[in-house]
């Protein structure tokens, strides 16, 4: 291609494209930012400073509005009057539910999910990595942790995480800032679990909020406010506007173009190479385009694909770099669930001050280096935390005067809960696919077919009874919990559709995030994992964006793209 408008193009702003932005002007090519929902500034958020009484519903929102316009969004449980306008309007975005159900959370903004993410950051372990080998499920992946080490690293030092070091194999330590303090109750339960199972270990969250600032990228320290998802004028949890986007922009070599939906890639079957993106203006409903040497899909995981099946040509009839058949198939979920809930007696006279804007995790302890399992062979691991009841117990309470409101000014009693989130085994019958229905903008929707099988809900009950153990050991009176998962989708943590293999007859990308069929073609986001571990997969994200941005600058300086 001679005189190509940009050198590389980023599809999506979130936490992947604008990584791969950061990563890509700062090796000196000039790219070109899509996004298709709207523009937001840093520091741009309207309601993070605002009190429920200033909010025209209390923050509660508008019950016709949200059962109108956002049946879906309206049952993430961060969705309020204060973080509805970082979520899309459903009718303005359809998709259709195939076999089974899915409840698909997003958020079309500059910065996308990077704004609503729930930031928890661990690293995958070759556990994770291993597991396809291992047990037979799904395709073996092409990298090992070794490859990754140096790029989570580089992520986390730039992203800034705060943790705990623990020296689990399952779960690798970190360039960490200093961790959060578990409260009273958590390090409490620590101590006992850790007494009767020594290879089982409560820590705090990891999670991407600062607590020592970083004065040089102009992001303060966390304020312990607990209310991320309106947005962060301090830049103390990590999003596109505080951290990626000011980085590319200060290299000259970004153009930003929002209000962008991309509709398909332009294949070349002579040179077997993506010539450039189109999009529709969401705005005019114009079709315009732009050519680049090289394109990172980074639009999210379904959506990556959701584009690649939309680009196919007469040269690709099954989809853009489907060679192998496997494009759309294997996506995955964490199956998730409340395992357990206790009242913990005993801490009356303890409570804590602040909010803190992360909980706790248990790591996996199941099937590590044996089988120990019942019906399942990959893992679990819980998050939750202890949590004090304030004057809000009084809405579910009954009492009047004077003696009702003393008692109301008294910290309650605490509890504690643990939620599981149990790995997703890639099954071909886990896909995407195209829509004969078409979106307001003519675009075919996409079908999202998804169910979790037995391998999860074993594992959900596993996680069920060894919960309430734990919590009972640590002095806990167990109360209720669950073993069945919430529908596909309600753990937001969505991925696969484009898998990385060794072998293009049976995967998409190869080790570098790179397609198999399309050389200056990569896909970064969530569409490229090959399993799903049981650990949060951003920073794995990050890691891997980071991963083939270096290694695509380097394939264009020797001419190989």
């Amino acid at each position: 291609m001679t005189n190509p408008d940009f050198d590389a193009i980023v599809v999506g702003s979130g936490i992947t494209g604008g990584m791969a932005a950061k990563q890509l002007t700062e090796a000196g090519l000039k790219v070109l930012m899509l996004e298709r929902g709207r523009p937001i500034e840093h520091g741009d958020y309207p309601t993070e400073m605002k009190a429920p009484w200033e909010m025209p519903f209390r923050g509660e929102g508008d019950a016709e509005l949200y059962a109108r316009d956002y049946p879906v969004q309206r049952l993430n449980r961060h969705f309020t009057e204060f973080t509805q306008n970082h979520f899309v309007n459903d009718v303005e975005s359809p998709y259709q539910q195939g076999e089974g159900a899915f409840t698909w959370f997003r958020s079309y903004q500059l910065g996308g999910r990077s704004l609503t993410w729930g930031r928890q950051c661990y690293r995958w372990s070759d556990y994770d990595f291993g597991a396809n080998q291992r047990d037979g499920h799904g395709t073996d992946w092409p990298i090992r942790y070794a490859d990754l080490a140096p790029w989570y690293d580089k992520a986390e030092d730039f992203v800034g995480v705060s943790g705990a070091k623990e020296e689990l194999a399952q779960l690798p330590d970190g360039q960490f800032q200093p961790p959060m303090a578990l409260n009273i109750v958590e390090q409490t339960v620590r101590e006992r679990i850790l007494k009767q199972w020594p290879d089982r270990r409560l820590t705090v969250g990891r999670t991407a909020n600062l607590t020592q600032g970083k004065p040089e990228l102009g992001r303060g320290p966390c304020q312990y406010r607990n209310i991320c998802m309106r947005g962060c004028s301090f830049g103390a949890y990590f999003s596109t506007q505080s951290s990626t986007l000011p980085a590319a922009q200060a290299t000259g070599r970004l153009t930003v173009i929002t209000d962008a939906q991309v509709e398909k890639l332009d294949y070349d079957p002579a040179t077997r190479r993506i010539t450039g993106v189109r999009w529709v203006d969401t705005k005019t409903r114009a079709r315009k385009s732009a050519t680049a040497r090289l394109v990172f899909l980074n639009a999210g995981s379904f959506n990556s694909v959701h584009i690649l099946l939309n680009s196919a040509s007469e040269a690709m009839p099954h989809g853009l770099a489907n060679a192998s058949g496997v494009l759309g198939t294997h996506i995955m979920d964490h199956a998730n669930t409340l395992s357990a809930a206790a009242i913990m007696p005993g801490f009356e006279q303890h409570t804590s001050f602040g909010n803190r804007p992360t909980g706790i995790v248990i790591p996996r302890f199941r099937n590590l280096d044996t089988l120990d399992g019942e019906g399942f062979t990959r893992g679990y691991s819980f998050q939750g935390g202890a949590l004090q009841s304030t004057w809000t117990q009084g809405t579910r309470e009954g009492g009047i005067g004077v003696a009702y409101k003393d008692h109301l000014r008294a910290p309650g009693p605490w509890r504690m809960v643990l939620v599981v989130f149990a790995e997703s085994v890639p099954r071909a019958s886990n896909r995407l696919a195209l829509s004969k229905v078409l979106d307001p903008l003519g675009v075919p929707q996409l079908e999202i077919n998804f169910s979790h099988g037995k391998e999860e809900l074993a594992a959900l009950a596993d996680a069920k009874k060894e919960a309430a153990a734990m919590l009972t050991a640590a002095g806990g009176q167990v109360i209720f919990g669950f073993d069945h998962p919430g529908p596909g989708g309600t753990a937001i943590h969505e991925m696969g559709g484009a898998r990385m293999g060794h072998d293009p007859a049976s995967s998409v990308l190869n080790k570098w995030s790179q397609a198999h069929d399309i050389a200056n073609l990569f896909v970064t986001d969530g569409a490229q994992m090959s399993s799903s571990a049981c650990q949060n997969p951003s920073l794995t994200y990050m890691a891997l964006t980071m991963r083939a941005a270096d290694y695509a600058v380097t394939q264009m300086k020797q001419g190989v793209i």
